[in-house]
């Protein structure tokens, strides 16, 4: 069993830059989607 110090030592998971991506990846998609009801064009 690791103890609590060891606990708080280990790092796991993303990195920051990850998350930023998924995050700005995910805010145009919402933007993309509101425009889209917002300006509809029709098929050409």
């Amino acid at each position: 069993m690791l103890k609590q110090q060891e606990l708080l030592k280990i790092k796991g998971g993303t990195n920051g830059y990850v998350i930023i991506g998924i995050v700005g990846a995910a805010l145009a998609f919402l933007v993309g989607v509101f425009d889209g009801f917002t300006r509809p064009f029709n098929c050409r």
